[in-house]
C-alpha cells in the first residue's frame, strides 16, 4: 500500500508531454484491462472507451479541445463515451453475458433483469444519460490509478467541446456521447509543474468521522 501512495504522490495532471515517448503495447493492454475491470452500477458498464493514436484525427480533436497541446503530444488520447438512451436492450445484452460467462440459464436471471429494468428504464432520458455519464468517471479513475502504478502519466480533461467530439468521431450515430477524456504518455522535462508540491486538503479538513 505504501507503494500505491507513493505512486499517487508521483502522479499529477501533466500539461506538457514528450511527444517522442510512446506507451508500449504491453502497458496499453494493462491499462485497457484496468478499465475493463472497473466497477460500475450493476456491472453494466454503460460506455465505450476509444484509444486514439491517429495524428490527423487528434489534430481535429485538439481544435475541439481549445488547442490544448496534450491532445496531440501525449502518446494516446482516451475518450470515455457514455451510451445514450441506455435501457432494456443493453440490460438484456448484459444478462446474456452473465449467462454465458457463468454457464447459467437466462431464465434464472429474470429477477435480476427485472430489478435493473425497473430501476433504470423508467427514468427520464436526461436522468438515464446523466447516470451513464457518471459511470464513465469510475473507469477514468481506474485508468489514472493503473497508469500511476506503471509510472505512465495520465491527465484527465473536461476542457473540450463534447458535441464537436461527437461529430468528429461519429459518436452520435453509434448511440454514444463523449463524456470525459484523458491523455496518457510521459511528462516532458520542460513541464515545470512536475516540480510543484502537490496541494490537497488536510485529513482534518477533508474527512468527517462519525
Amino acid at each position: 500500500m505504501s507503494n500505491h501512495i507513493e505512486n499517487l504522490n508521483w502522479r499529477y495532471a501533466v500539461k506538457k508531454y514528450d511527444a517522442s515517448k510512446k506507451v508500449s503495447a504491453e502497458d496499453l493492454q494493462t491499462l485497457k484491462e484496468a478499465i475493463r475491470l472497473s466497477p460500475s452500477a450493476y456491472g453494466l458498464q454503460p460506455y465505450k472507451v476509444l484509444f486514439i493514436e491517429n495524428t490527423e484525427l487528434r489534430e481535429k480533436l485538439k481544435a475541439a479541445a481549445y488547442g490544448q497541446t496534450q491532445i496531440t503530444d501525449a502518446s494516446q488520447l482516451v475518450v470515455f463515451a457514455s451510451i445514450t438512451d441506455f435501457g432494456n436492450p443493453e440490460i438484456d445484452s448484459y444478462i446474456n453475458n452473465i449467462a454465458n460467462t457463468r454457464s447459467l440459464a437466462v431464465e434464472n436471471l429474470e429477477g435480476y433483469s427485472n430489478m435493473m429494468k425497473s430501476s433504470i428504464s423508467p427514468l427520464p432520458l436526461e436522468a438515464r444519460d446523466n447516470w451513464s455519464a457518471k459511470q464513465t468517471y469510475l473507469a477514468l479513475g481506474n485508468l489514472l490509478n493503473a497508469a500511476a502504478t506503471l509510472h505512465i502519466d495520465a491527465t484527465p480533461m473536461e476542457g473540450f467541446n463534447p458535441g464537436q467530439f461527437d461529430e468528429i468521431l461519429g459518436l452520435t450515430e453509434q448511440g454514444l456521447h463523449a463524456t470525459v477524456i484523458a491523455v496518457i504518455g510521459y511528462r516532458h522535462d520542460e513541464d515545470a509543474i512536475q516540480h510543484h508540491k502537490k496541494v490537497r486538503k488536510s485529513n482534518e479538513e477533508l474527512f468527517i468521522n462519525l
